[in-house]
């Protein structure tokens, strides 16, 4: 009788535990982390001084007594509100604001439409065109104070004198409109080169195809750049209107914010380092983000519109 011997059956494979991909939160914040160090540093120098002065704002706070600070609540942006000199200070801030970003658009849109077109050193031309945005605001308000518009040895009066003209103290006679072309010189550049884009990037193919109907030069100008320059326009309008609501060189630098030119952010100062009310001047410079935040809510989704205008025609 033989005996018949059976292989020993091989263990059983216990199955490996599957690995479960990361999940999406993990995903995105092992992306973000590289960001972080920038985001806490961002949070630290400028939102924490805002929020310091918010929380100043309001106390009834004086520099020169500090015993006597007291809780009032909002009562700091009812003077701010109330105040003539501030609520004269707003208008001056909205004046010059309007007429600048107006005046440097407008010069802006010539400047762009004189160099899309091709001619011999424009180069150079564009280079000299965008060199007044690049000076620092301090020195370019110095340059037109004794450069230009000084009485005695200023650039204007001598051509006025050149031609028998008269001598006339500029910044004594007309201190807001000396302050607002300061300002258009510097920002036309910048208006130029946001509109210089947008004419470069029109189709050309239309262009060439209402030349072709018969259209004329102002025709295309009219019922074809215009329209595709309005969020260029818009763009430009709203990021100078940022800038120039929080304009701060140009008026202490040319008039020291005397005859009618205080604008907002020099009132602010004026407040804080002369008066030295930090409460009012924390409510008042409150006031001032506040509008920026609002303007800047604007711009940005002008530029998303952009984009997304952009990528639909790619």
């Amino acid at each position: 009788m033989t005996a018949t011997t059976t292989a020993p059956s091989a263990a059983p494979e216990h199955p490996r535990p599957a690995v479960r991909p990361p999940s999406n939160r993990l995903r995105a914040w092992a992306t973000r982390a590289p960001l972080l160090p920038a985001l806490i540093f961002m949070i630290v120098v400028t939102q924490l001084p805002f929020v310091a002065t918010l929380v100043i704002s309001f106390f009834d706070w004086n520099a020169l007594y500090p015993d006597a600070r007291s809780f009032t609540g909002f009562a700091n942006y009812g003077d701010v509100l109330s105040d003539p000199a501030l609520r004269k200070s707003v208008w001056t801030t909205i004046l010059l604001t309007v007429a600048v970003v107006l005046v440097s658009l407008v010069l802006g849109l010539a400047l762009a439409l004189l160099l899309d077109r091709r001619f011999k050193g424009r180069g150079v031309v564009r280079t000299l065109l965008i060199a007044p945005f690049l000076v620092v605001p301090v020195a370019a308000a110095l340059l037109w104070k004794h450069v230009l518009y000084n009485p005695e040895y200023g650039l204007l009066n001598g051509l006025l004198h050149y031609v028998g003209g008269p001598q006339p103290d500029w910044i004594s006679n007309t201190p807001l409109l000396a302050v607002e072309a300061s300002l258009v010189w510097q920002w036309t550049p910048f208006m130029m080169l946001i509109l210089l884009a947008g004419l470069q990037s029109r189709d050309q193919q239309q262009i060439e195809a209402a030349r072709v109907d018969g259209a004329g030069d102002w025709q295309i100008f009219v019922h074809l750049t215009l329209p595709h320059l309005r969020r260029y326009l818009e763009l430009g309008a709203l990021l100078g209107s940022i800038y120039i609501v929080q304009n701060f060189d140009a008026v202490f630098t040319i008039t020291s914010g005397g005859l009618g030119t205080a604008n907002l952010p020099y009132t602010v100062y004026q407040s804080f380092y002369q008066a030295h009310e930090n409460g009012l001047a924390s409510a008042a410079g409150v006031l001032v983000v506040i509008g920026s935040i609002i303007i800047a809510t604007f711009a940005l989704r002008v530029v998303s519109s952009l984009f997304r205008e952009e990528v639909g025609r790619a």
